[in-house]
């Protein structure tokens, strides 16, 4: 039985770039501690990197500084491990702002071990089940519809199913930028989210994107609605119960701070209405939270 150096970053991942929308990112599992502080790198602009196996550090940054001076990730991956004395010890897959890939895996890289790119991403894995949990990231990559992060989560739990780590699991991670992306407009970090030690991290990695649209995704046209009577009286319960209302009869004013307390205070600043109309995912929350 081979035995695997506990600092080798064995995973599979996937980096994908987002042509209308420009937006680049890279989605990474793994059994190993907190692999989302080793593996992916992304830059608004410039590209996305997910560099493992023996993880060399230097693959994220400088690569990232290599498109940034308008060098395309096979001309990336080339430079890269030119330079590198142990890259055959090395996995890593690159995306350019131009949905330019490449992949790369070393010889040295404990089977199985492999990648795929094409037009727009590139996914890889090494000390997996079988080749089959790479085939199903870019399957799924290629064929889903959707925003970027959704499409890299897809995929991640495409190759989970179908093999992934052989392992098996322990942390998952998700890193998606685009241009003032990041919290209140301040940079390029839009979605930002780590599994680091848990026993299906893939999926709770799923369950987090999810709450991360919830939270900071603001309101579909399609989901504000007009709060009736019957749906204000439901409102009004939940809230009591919540104790945001304190009164038995309390006024239109009263019904309205509270919601919009109700509202902040559990982090839907993106989906406060004007009174009078609430966001049916909101409702939905409340039903799940007070039953």
């Amino acid at each position: 039985m081979i035995k695997i150096p506990r600092n080798y970053v064995n995973t599979f991942s996937i980096v994908g770039f987002d042509p209308e929308t420009k937006e680049l990112g890279v989605a990474v599992a793994s059994k190993f501690l907190a692999v989302g502080s080793v593996v992916p790198w992304a830059k608004a602009g410039v590209g996305a990197v997910a560099t493992q196996s023996w993880a060399n550090p230097d693959y994220g940054s400088k690569g990232l500084e290599l498109m940034a001076q308008g060098k395309s990730a096979e001309d990336v991956l080339t430079l890269l491990t030119a330079e590198d004395h142990k890259k055959a010890d090395r996995q890593v897959g690159i995306v350019d702002a131009k949905g330019n890939s490449a992949t790369f895996t070393g010889d040295h890289c404990f089977d199985w071990a492999g990648g795929i790119a094409g037009p727009n991403f590139a996914c890889q894995g090494n000390i997996l089940v079988d080749e089959q949990t790479v085939k199903a990231m870019a399957d799924s990559f290629q064929t889903s519809r959707g925003d970027l992060a959704s499409r890299l989560v897809q995929a991640l739990l495409a190759g989970d199913i179908a093999g992934g780590d052989r392992r098996g699991k322990q942390s998952a991670a998700l890193l998606i930028v685009k241009e003032n992306g990041g919290y209140g407009g301040a940079n390029d970090r839009y979605i930002d989210l780590r599994v680091d030690d848990h026993k299906d991290p893939v999926h709770e990695l799923h369950r987090l994107l999810e709450l991360h649209k919830l939270y900071f995704e603001q309101s579909a046209v399609e989901d504000i609605i007009e709060i009736d009577v019957l749906l204000k009286e439901q409102l009004k319960s939940k809230l009591t119960k919540l104790q945001y209302i304190k009164v038995a009869d309390p006024t239109d004013e009263q019904f309205f701070a509270a919601l919009n307390a109700f509202q902040l205070i559990e982090n839907f600043d993106e989906r406060v209405q004007n009174n009078g109309y609430i966001d049916k995912k909101v409702v939905e929350f409340l039903e799940n939270v007070v039953k």
